[in-house]
C-alpha cells in the first residue's frame, strides 16, 4: 500500500472533521487511523448566541484546514485560521487589534497561554492546563461554554452599573458645588452657611445610598 492510494482515505477522514496519523514501516503504509475531538454539546449554541451579540467569532487552531474546516461548519463559524503553531496564534490576536478590534481569546491549553496574554481579554476554561488558567483574565470555573456568554453580558451589566453611578454621582456634585459656593446667599442670606455642613452631609449619604442601592441591582441579573 502506497500514499496514493489512501490519499482519497485521507481527504474522506479529514473532511469529517477527524486528524488522519498514517501506520507504515520501512517499505510501506501499513493503515490509517483518524482521530476526531468530540464537540461539545453547547459549543454550537454559544456560538450562535455570541452572533446573536453581534460578536464575530473567529477559529484559531493548529489543526490542518481540512479538519478545522469540517468542525467549523458544524459549529456555524465562517472565519477559520488554521495551521498556527503557539506563537503565531499571538502574532493573529494582534493583527486583529491593529484593525481596531476588541479581541477576546477563549482557550483551555497550553498552547493558547500566549493568545490569551495577548489578547484584550482572556478567557480561560477552568478544567484547562494550570498555564492557561494562570494567563486567562477570566476563569471560568465550569466547563461549560454557555458561560462565556453570561461572563460577557454580565460584564457589560457592570459597566453599565458604573456608568449610571458616575453619573448620579456627577449630578449630585454640580447640583451642590454652587450651593456650597454661596449661590443661596442672595435668596436666604449669610446665615444659609449655617446649614451648609448638613446639606452636605445629607447629600453625602444621599450619595452613597444611590450608588450602593443602584450597585445592588446586579443581584438581579440573571445568565
Amino acid at each position: 500500500m502506497n500514499l496514493k492510494s489512501i490519499e482519497s482515505g485521507i481527504s474522506t477522514l479529514e473532511e469529517e472533521g477527524k486528524t488522519v496519523m498514517i501506520l507504515a514501516n520501512d517499505k510501506e503504509v501499513l493503515g490509517v487511523i483518524g482521530l476526531a475531538d468530540t464537540l461539545k454539546d453547547d459549543a454550537a449554541e454559544t456560538v450562535k448566541e455570541l452572533k446573536k451579540m453581534n460578536i464575530e467569532v473567529v477559529m484559531l487552531t493548529g489543526d490542518n484546514k481540512r479538519t478545522a474546516s469540517a468542525m467549523a461548519i458544524k459549529l456555524g463559524i465562517d472565519r477559520v485560521v488554521a495551521d498556527v503553531l503557539p506563537e503565531q496564534k499571538e502574532n493573529i490576536i494582534k493583527d486583529l487589534q491593529k484593525e481596531g478590534k476588541v479581541v477576546g481569546m477563549v482557550g483551555d491549553g497550553i498552547n493558547d497561554a500566549p493568545a490569551l496574554a495577548a489578547s484584550s481579554i482572556g478567557i480561560a476554561i477552568g478544567s484547562g492546563t494550570d498555564v492557561a488558567v494562570e494567563t486567562g483574565g477570566i476563569v471560568l470555573i465550569r466547563n461549560n461554554l454557555r458561560d462565556v456568554v453570561t461572563a460577557i453580558r454580565l460584564s457589560k451589566a457592570t459597566v453599565r452599573k458604573i456608568k449610571q453611578n458616575l453619573f448620579w454621582a456627577f449630578c449630585y456634585n454640580v447640583g451642590l458645588i454652587p450651593i456650597a459656593a454661596g449661590a443661596l446667599v442672595p435668596f436666604l442670606g449669610p446665615g444659609v452657611y449655617n446649614f451648609l455642613p448638613f446639606l452636605a452631609a445629607g447629600a453625602m449619604a444621599t450619595s452613597s445610598v444611590t450608588v450602593v442601592s443602584n450597585s445592588l441591582l446586579l443581584n438581579k441579573f440573571k445568565p
